[in-house]
C-alpha cells in the first residue's frame, strides 16, 4: 500500500506543516483543495485518511506541460464535474473553450483552475467535514470508486472512472424524472471530447458494483446515497435510490 505524502504529514507526530505543489491537473483543480488525505485499501478507494489542511497551495501551469493526455483528461473529468453540479455558466464556458484546455492555453487554463478552486472552496469552507454540502463534490465517484477497486488501482485512472460515474449518475436521475436526456447528451458529450470514457469496463457486470458502492462512505444506515444531478448547474444528495434503478444505470453505460 503507497503512503502519500499528504497522508504522511497528517500522521507524523500527529501532524507537521507542509506546502502542496500540485503537478497534475486532477490535484491541481480538486486534491490539493479541501485538506482530504487518505490510501486506498482493498475494500475500496480513500479507506484510510483524514482531513488536514495544508499551509499552502503552489500551483504551476508549466506542469501541466509534463502530463500524458490520457492524465490531462483524467483532470479535465473533475474540471466538468464542477460545472454539473454548481454552475451552469462554468459548464457552457467548458462548451466554448474546451479544445483551447486540451492545447494548454495559458489564459483559458489558468481561468480554469481558478474557478475550480473558487468553487471547492466555496463549498469546503461551508462544509469542512463533509457533514452535507461537501458531498455533492462526489458526483460520480460512488460508481467510480467501485470501478477503480473492482478493476484494480490505477488500470483506471481516477478522472476516468469518474467520467463513467457521471454518466450513470445522469442516467439513474433520468429514471428518477430528475434529469434530463438532453442535458444527459450534454456531459456525455464534453466528456467524450475530453478524450474521457462515458461507459464502464467491459469486464465488469452491474452486480460487480454494488458491493463496493455499499461501501461508500456516502452510505447511512445501510442504505446507498447518490449524488444526483437535477439540471446542469445543479445537484443534490438522494438516499431511497433502488438498487433497480442503480443497476438499471449501470447497464445503460456498460461497454460492448
Amino acid at each position: 500500500m503507497a503512503i502519500s505524502p499528504v497522508f504522511a504529514a497528517a500522521s507524523y507526530q500527529r501532524g507537521v506543516r507542509f506546502i502542496q505543489v500540485p503537478t497534475t491537473l486532477l490535484s491541481q483543480v480538486d486534491s490539493s483543495v479541501g485538506g482530504k488525505t487518505a490510501v486506498n485499501h482493498p475494500l475500496g478507494k480513500n479507506m484510510i485518511g483524514a482531513f488536514y489542511q495544508p499551509a499552502s497551495v503552489v500551483v504551476d501551469l508549466d506542469c501541466l506541460k509534463t502530463l500524458p493526455a490520457r492524465e490531462l483528461a483524467s483532470g479535465l473529468a473533475e474540471v466538468i464535474k464542477y460545472g454539473i453540479i454548481l454552475d451552469a455558466d462554468f459548464f457552457t464556458w467548458l462548451e466554448g473553450n474546451l479544445d483551447a484546455l486540451l492545447r494548454l492555453d495559458g489564459p483559458a487554463m489558468a481561468y480554469c483552475i481558478r474557478r475550480c478552486c473558487e468553487l471547492k472552496a466555496e463549498v469546503v469552507a461551508a462544509d469542512e467535514r463533509e457533514a452535507g454540502l461537501r458531498a455533492l463534490l462526489n458526483l460520480g465517484h460512488t460508481f467510480g470508486h467501485a470501478i477503480e477497486a473492482e478493476m484494480g488501482y490505477g488500470n483506471w485512472l481516477h478522472g476516468e472512472a469518474v467520467a463513467a460515474g457521471i454518466v450513470m449518475a445522469a442516467r439513474a436521475s433520468e429514471r428518477l424524472g430528475q434529469f434530463s436526456s438532453a442535458d444527459t447528451q450534454r456531459i456525455i458529450a464534453l466528456l467524450e471530447r475530453a478524450g474521457l470514457p462515458v461507459n464502464g469496463p467491459c469486464e465488469m457486470s452491474a452486480q460487480d458494483y454494488l458491493p463496493h458502492m455499499l461501501r461508500d462512505k456516502k452510505v447511512l444506515a445501510g442504505e446507498l446515497r447518490l449524488v444526483l444531478p437535477l439540471a446542469i448547474g445543479k445537484s443534490e444528495v438522494r438516499g431511497g435510490v433502488s438498487h433497480e434503478v442503480v443497476l438499471s444505470a449501470i447497464a445503460d453505460c456498460q461497454q460492448a
